[in-house]
């Protein structure tokens, strides 16, 4: 809470702005470290990866959380990881712009379906696979581009 109220501060400063303090809530489950809920100023944490992962935690993923909020508050609604958003991470805050965590998955990782491209393997959850399976979603390898094929 400390770090979301220090980067809270610097933005506001920075920004000449006095955002509100956002609605803090461990509730996020699976593998998502976190989300920002713009609607209801809100962001949510995964505690299983926040009591594995703690410093890394704090200062990759709830900066990034906030920045989404603080980016549609300055900008309203813009590419979640766009230009805003990659300035508000680096000029506002200070934290470098990654758009996903690198924290071991085995302990929040259900059930999962293995896929694969042309250069790997990748693992799929219940939820994406079915999407699959009904035809609503085709995902492709963020290394070459390729659809995913069931194995």
């Amino acid at each position: 809470m400390r770090c979301l109220r220090d980067k809270l501060a610097q933005a506001n400063l920075k920004l000449g702005r006095n955002y509100p303090e956002p609605k803090l809530v461990y509730h996020q489950r699976g593998t998502s470290a976190g989300t920002a809920w713009l609607e209801t100023y809100e962001i949510r944490l995964n505690p299983v990866l926040l009591m594995e992962n703690e410093q890394e935690f704090i200062d990759e993923v709830v900066p990034h959380e906030l920045a989404h909020l603080l980016v549609w508050k300055t900008f309203g609604r813009v590419s979640p990881h766009g230009k805003e958003w990659k300035w508000m991470m680096e000029s506002v805050l200070g934290v470098p712009a990654r758009r996903t965590h690198r924290f071991e998955l085995g302990s929040v990782r259900t059930n999962t379906f293995p896929y694969r491209c042309k250069c790997q393997q990748h693992q799929l959850t219940v939820r994406r696979h079915n999407r699959v399976v009904r035809g609503e979603a085709v995902y492709r390898c963020r290394q070459c581009g390729e659809p995913l094929m069931s194995e």
